[in-house]
């Protein structure tokens, strides 16, 4: 006869179940309500007027959120369906339920405070003795913004539409004041195709005015710039040296261009290019510690690409200094490279090892062997760079980029499943990122812990 373990829905407990024993030791979510016990919380309570009925505590809708896009569940009605279903959802609300509409007002209301939860965790780290900055991987990621790219409008197709639907309400309007009313078709109601046109060409007047508003922000960020290389060109005539290159030529001030596009769901998403194609986007920027694995600072930006994007990473960084210590050196790919740059880094006090070209997936055998020669005393910054890349420990430093920060985004992607913004608009997207950058940190932290 076979032995089988008894199965019995049926009888009580003998005593009293506990959540703390729902859950092993070693368990996430058990982390996760530990370091959040540990946090300041005073920011977050203080959202809340104290009137009205009793309200679910901010350590728990935290540790649910945190926990969520953790474990790929960030939608605010999957996890309070998990928190019915899932043990460890539950061990979190402490067998309680707050709905989804509490949650995602949770998340939009206290989005700032996240930012500084972020901060106080890496703190903690660094008291734990996980976390010592010195080298740090850049690195970015397009993010799906929670917008179709279906619903952008080009500068272009914007005045063709217009003068569509102005054509369109003169023929409603000319069959309005027909007396003949047989040119009406059956079934059209005139006065509401006249009022749903009118209501189209207010939306449009409104994406054309913003992308006005962009366009002179843009001209204007142009001629700051001429004006900048001018000036710089002309210090150089000052101190008897002649500048390199021939002179900067001014920029036109064109206004909108055809191609310049607008989304009318997020309109501060960008369409950017992702794989072989193009999608709607945020540009997720993480700078993550090589040896820990931990994001330190992170922000979104809506360029497409990273070559502007070292300078305000730099002063994210200078930022937490006092808290979290001095960084030595940065790891960045090609799309960071650029002489500003490098000069960035150089005046920060910190070590530059951006890749200037893409590597040789084969190398000669004997290349990582060798030491480059000498480097000349009055090399610049960039040659400087350029001769460090080449050494030993250069080859070295840098490749740990690689396994660094680009595993972040992945798992970030692929395991927590967060390949796409739940909230709209920069700044919230902003905060959403701080959010998924705290959940990474503590996922990381309990792996480091049981280290």
């Amino acid at each position: 006869m076979s032995r089988f373990i008894p199965v019995d829905r049926q009888t009580s407990y003998l005593f009293p179940p506990s959540v703390e024993d729902w859950l092993p030791e070693n368990h996430l979510a058990r982390f996760i309500v530990e370091v959040i016990e540990r946090l300041d919380l005073s920011e977050l309570t203080r959202q809340y007027a104290g009137r009205g009925s009793a309200a679910h505590h901010p350590a728990v809708l935290l540790g649910l959120l945190i926990y969520g896009y953790a474990t790929g569940l960030p939608s605010s009605r999957k996890v309070e369906r998990a928190t019915y279903d899932s043990v460890a959802f539950l061990y979190i609300a402490a067998n309680t339920h707050p709905d989804h509409d509490t949650l995602a007002a949770f998340r939009r209301r206290c989005g700032e405070q996240f930012e500084q939860l972020f901060v106080q965790v890496l703190m903690l780290a660094r008291e734990l003795g996980m976390l010592k900055l010195g080298k740090i991987a850049v690195d970015g990621s397009k993010v799906k913004a929670n917008a179709s790219r279906h619903s952008a409008l080009s500068w272009g197709h914007i005045k063709k539409i217009e003068a569509q639907l102005r054509q369109e309400v003169k023929q409603l309007m000319a069959l309005a004041e027909s007396e003949d009313r047989k040119q009406v078709p059956d079934g059209m109601d005139v006065p509401q195709e006249i009022a749903r046109r009118q209501e189209r060409l207010a939306a449009l007047d409104e994406a054309k005015r913003k992308l006005e508003e962009r366009a002179r922000e843009r001209d204007a960020q142009a001629q700051a710039e001429y004006e900048a290389k001018v000036a710089k060109r002309q210090a150089k005539r000052d101190a008897g040296k002649k500048p390199g290159g021939k002179d900067p030529q001014p920029p036109s001030a064109g206004g909108p261009q055809d191609k310049d596009q607008i989304n009318l769901s997020d309109e501060e998403s960008r369409i950017m290019k992702v794989g072989g194609g193009f999608d709607q986007c945020y540009n997720a920027q993480a700078a993550v510690d090589a040896d820990s694995m931990l994001i330190v600072a992170g922000f979104v930006t809506q360029a497409g690409n990273d070559s502007q994007q070292i300078e305000p990473m730099l002063d994210v960084l200078a930022r937490r200094q006092e808290q979290l210590g001095r960084i030595g050196q940065v790891l960045a790919d090609t799309g960071y490279f650029s002489a500003a740059n490098v000069a960035a880094c150089e005046e920060a006090g910190i070590v530059p090892m951006i890749a200037m070209k893409r590597e040789q997936h084969h190398p000669p055998m004997l290349d990582r062997f060798t030491e480059p020669p000498p480097l000349p005393h009055d090399a610049t910054a960039v040659e400087a760079m350029a001769h460090r890349l080449k050494t030993k420990t250069g080859r070295a430093d840098y490749a740990l980029r690689k396994q660094t920060v680009e595993p972040v985004f992945g798992i970030i992607k692929h395991v927590m499943k967060f390949r796409q913004f739940l909230v709209r608009g920069k700044q919230n997207v902003a905060h959403e990122w701080s959010l998924v950058a705290l959940a990474w940190n503590l996922k990381r932290m309990n792996v480091l812990s049981m280290a």
